[in-house]
């Protein structure tokens, strides 16, 4: 196992996540032959670096903000089926180490949909900071999941008569997020 790292490439204090130069995106396989891809419009979330380099992040996820381009699926998945968006409105996520895996790194920490949290590890790359453009240094990020739906409670099943689901167990999650300095 890597040991915990400390970074001195990021300055201590507080890095908000800026929503509007980030993206949180998914996949799963629909159908057996393909993927349905969408994002959550809106998230938040903070990278907060400790005086001794130590990194830690939170952040929330409106599942409510889904978006797939089909309002119909929108509310499927918003439905008790799948998020019961009306019990459990947003996903959290809260760090508990970051450790270097080669020239990138392993995130791990507890991941919470629909009332369940399991602890998750994001393959994380680091992509530098930047003086910004005039509103202050920024610092880039790329991340990925892929976490088993029923793992989380959403274990609606829809067989298809040729075999297979309609859905599949296994959905990618991709982040790409860039930080404000605060």
């Amino acid at each position: 196992m890597a040991d915990t790292i400390t970074t001195t490439d990021l300055a201590a204090g507080t890095w908000n996540i800026d929503p509007v130069h980030s993206a949180i995106a998914f996949s799963v396989r629909h159908l057996v032959v393909s993927k349905v891809r969408g994002t959550f419009d809106t998230f938040s979330g903070a990278i907060t670096i400790a005086a001794d380099g130590t990194p830690s992040v939170t952040a929330e996820i409106d599942v409510t903000s889904i978006n797939t381009k089909n309002e119909q699926r929108d509310g499927h998945i918003k439905s008790a089926d799948f998020f019961d968006a009306d019990t459990h409105p947003t996903a959290t996520f809260v760090s508990k180490s970051v450790a270097k895996k080669g020239d990138d790194y392993v995130l791990t920490g507890d991941f919470t949909l629909k009332g369940v949290t399991k602890s998750v590890d994001l393959d994380l790359e680091f992509n530098g900071v930047n003086p910004g453009m005039g509103h202050g240094e920024v610092a880039g990020f790329e991340a990925s999941v892929e976490l088993n739906r029923k793992d989380f409670g959403i274990d609606i099943d829809m067989p298809l008569e040729t075999g297979g689901a309609v859905v599949g167990d296994k959905i990618t999650i991709t982040l790409e997020i860039e930080a404000l300095k605060a």
